[in-house]
């Protein structure tokens, strides 16, 4: 089915709303870290794993999803969750640490968890993975047309929780979709050197899986595999992987040194952009013009702005707090 132009414009919207808070955050992090790169310093302590060059796979698998549907996610998580429907404030506020953050500034970038939106992650490499399987059994048993979510990255696909995870889902016939970001490199580890198969959809037929491997810079080829993916199982047909190869601009973390990567490579993948591609489509179909990528750009860089302004201006967590809402 052939999206319209409204649809067309929503993914493009969110990507470029993505793209624009992640570079805005690697801008912020570096503040007062440098020129000895110090990670404890600045507004943004801690490590940072930015999702730039991915948008298309968070919105177009996203787009549709309900809130009520419930998404895992990882150490780049950023991307995932805004595709779902964030509010930036409370998102950027958490990344900063402050109180009013989305765990009251006690989860940082790799610990966002949003019950109104059914949205978690976490550092542990394909942890999610089997938090999604949990979910789908829940919303199974309780006779719901929900659909469960986990995105994952290639390496995670090589760890015994995934093939667990599968052969569990695939048993009880669960309503859950594992999307791999196969982003070429497991921190600096390609795939080529890694993995046996050619791609992870593969994996699936091991376990009666249907999977299939989508170029993930296209957003309009991740938008028809995950809407057959999560269609079939809202409809209660079971689960799917969808593959989808992309590629992240920045390093695994900031502060990466990147010297894996061979010469002209990412430069070379910023050619095939997903906002570019999508962009100059909408363009050749006279769905877009230029003043209107710009009062895109200026709307999401706004929207960005006033999320940073309520992080920065927002109190930290008083430190008799430390212990409250945590596990004893």
């Amino acid at each position: 089915m052939a999206l319209n132009r409204d649809e067309l414009l929503d993914l493009y919207r969110m990507m470029v709303k993505i793209r624009t808070f992640e570079e805005r955050v690697g801008e912020m992090y570096y503040e007062d870290k440098l020129p000895a790169f110090d990670i404890a310093a600045g507004p943004i302590p801690g490590e940072m794993h930015l999702y730039s060059g991915q948008e298309a796979v968070a919105a177009g698998v996203c787009a549709h999803l309900r809130p009520d549907d419930p998404v895992t996610s990882t150490h780049r998580p950023h991307g995932h969750l805004i595709a779902k429907g964030e509010d930036l404030k409370p998102l950027m506020a958490e990344i900063f640490g402050k109180k009013t953050g989305l765990c009251e500034g006690k989860g940082g970038h790799m610990h966002l968890f949003d019950p109104n939106l059914h949205f978690g992650c976490g550092g542990i490499v394909g942890g999610g993975i089997p938090h999604a399987v949990g979910a789908a059994l829940a919303i199974k048993k309780r006779g719901e047309d929900r659909v469960a979510v986990s995105f994952f990255g290639e390496g995670a696909a090589n760890i015994g929780a995934f093939h667990e995870s599968l052969n569990l889902a695939a048993v009880l016939h669960l309503p859950v979709v594992f999307v791999v970001e196969d982003n070429l490199y497991a921190i600096s580890v390609p795939k080529s050197v890694s993995t046996a198969v050619r791609s992870n959809a593969e994996r699936g037929a091991a376990y009666g899986i249907p999977g299939v491997q989508v170029d993930g810079q296209d957003v309009i080829a991740v938008y028809e595999a995950a809407q057959e993916a999560v269609g079939r199982a809202r409809r209660g047909e079971g689960p799917s992987i969808i593959e989808a190869v992309c590629y992240r601009y920045r390093g695994h973390f900031e502060g990466d040194a990147e010297g894996y990567l061979k010469p002209g490579e990412k430069e070379s993948w910023k050619e095939k952009d997903p906002i570019h591609i999508l962009g100059a489509q909408l363009q050749g179909q006279g769905w877009l013009s230029e003043d209107e990528v710009a009062e895109i750009q200026g709307e999401m860089t706004a929207l960005v702005g006033e999320a940073e302004r309520f992080a920065r201006e927002s109190p930290y967590p008083a430190p008799e707090e430390a212990l409250e809402g945590v596990f004893a």
